[in-house]
């Protein structure tokens, strides 16, 4: 049997997980008539029905089930083959992938992704700006900041500080409603916490006030959102402390009780680590985050 064209494997896991010809093509960046093209050349090739052209859409056939299950396995080869490249490059120049939470990402990286553009012009940056995850090991970034350990083996981790929290709330508001004197006062307040997220909830739980997620006259997910509304009077929120001090229009409470403390992680794929661009990029950020926030 002649070899195979990965391409056409690729394609085939892509329809498979797309669940379509129309969104692998857009998955790809292909065509439909490209991917059903594709698929037909395939299976004449291996002279097998890989689909069953149903009503439904396609689905596959046992021996289709079968070849997934392969293709797969060498399309997660063919990644970490990719890894293993991209890891011994020896060139600086090129782009870095930089995955951060929002705060981190509008407040404190700016100012360090500049430093390290005037250092190192040849580098680029795509920044990644989510509290969701991105996931190292399928590339969808290169370096990501944390604020938990990651547990896989195949990374490489190094923790460059801790990040204080606080509870603010504006000036403004205070005037119209007054600062809570005792922990308790909060339930009579108008207060900012996350939507499908528990993080601020659990942590006003862990400080022995009784609260259920109703209480909330707010909820987002997004921290920067939460923290223009605290900015807008709105009511009382939390945010990092070095993110909160630096704003006029804000005034902290409770100062004097100790809260939530967050370590900063900083990870990158062990093939990675041996780059020269993201090993530069690695240590220059892990460096600016240490001095800001060391231990």
């Amino acid at each position: 049997m002649p070899t195979l064209d990965w391409s056409l494997l690729q394609a085939f896991v892509a329809v498979v997980e797309a669940g379509s010809l129309a969104g692998a093509a857009r998955k790809t960046g292909s065509s439909q008539p490209t991917m059903s093209r594709h698929m037909a050349i395939l299976e004449s090739a291996l002279a097998v029905q890989l689909f069953d052209r149903t009503g439904a859409g396609l689905v596959l056939t046992p021996t289709g089930v079968a070849l997934y299950e392969d293709a797969k396995r060498m399309d997660e080869v063919s990644r970490k083959i990719a890894l293993s490249a991209a890891g011994h490059s020896e060139s600086i120049a090129g782009t870095i992938r930089i995955s951060a939470s929002e705060i981190m990402s509008a407040f404190v990286l700016p100012s360090i992704i500049t430093f390290l553009k005037i250092s190192e012009p040849e580098i680029d940056i795509e920044l990644v700006s989510s509290d969701n995850t991105s996931n190292i090991l399928l590339r969808e970034a290169d370096i990501a900041l944390r604020m938990f350990q990651p547990s896989q083996t195949e990374l490489i981790c190094r923790r460059v500080g801790k990040v204080k929290i606080g509870m603010y709330a504006s000036h403004e508001y205070i005037s119209r409603n007054g600062a809570p004197v005792f922990p308790d006062d909060l339930l009579n307040h108008k207060l900012i916490s996350e939507d499908k997220l528990n993080d601020t909830l659990e942590g006003y739980r862990s400080a022995g006030i009784n609260i259920n997620r109703e209480q909330f006259s707010f909820r987002c997910d997004s921290r920067l959102v939460q923290w223009k509304m605290v900015l807008a009077g709105f009511g009382i929120g939390f945010i990092q402390t070095d993110v909160g001090e630096k704003e006029q229009g804000v005034v902290r409470l409770f100062p004097d009780i100790d809260m939530a403390e967050l370590p900063i992680w900083l990870t990158t794929h062990a093939e990675l680590r041996t780059s020269r661009r993201v090993r530069r990029v690695f240590d220059f950020i892990a460096n600016e985050l240490n001095k800001k926030y060391r231990d």
